[in-house]
């Protein structure tokens, strides 16, 4: 019986430690008709999405470990998606104005991509394989 205790305690202790490579998904919206999706495999991996304005959607999906996204879009009608397969990947978008798109594929490890876009009507793709790779882009456009 205290062996059986000893090793139930021991299975408490070792899930209670769990959430330091656990995964987290920050998510604020605001507005009407905003919609938000996705998905992580592995540990460490973080999820940050805030989306204020009217029909807003994005999807961010993490495979491996140690792996970022963040979407921030204000204003209507903006889509972004990320999608990271790898280790020490950063993605983030952020998206005022309408109509945008941006779409962040990043396959390797340690990758990093950024981006903005005020106005109306951006279009971004960036895809990146590999390792170590940097990707930036600001976007003005009427």
């Amino acid at each position: 019986m205290i062996r059986t205790f000893i090793a139930t305690a021991a299975v408490v202790f070792a899930l209670a430690a769990a959430p330091v490579m656990a995964n987290d998904v920050f998510i604020d919206q605001s507005g009407w008709g905003n919609t938000t999706g996705g998905g992580q495999i592995g540990t460490g991996n973080t999820i940050g999405i805030h989306q204020g304005g009217i029909w807003n959607q994005s999807v961010a999906t993490q495979q491996g470990n140690n792996n970022l996204a963040g979407v921030i879009q204000d204003g209507f009608n903006n889509g972004a998606g990320i999608h990271q397969n790898g280790n020490g990947n950063i993605g983030g978008v952020a998206q005022t104005g309408a109509n945008h798109t941006a779409v962040l594929t990043q396959d390797g490890n340690g990758n990093v991509a950024a981006g903005i876009q005020v106005g109306d009507g951006c279009a971004a793709n960036v895809a990146q394989n590999g390792a170590g790779n940097t990707a930036a882009f600001v976007q003005v456009c009427p």
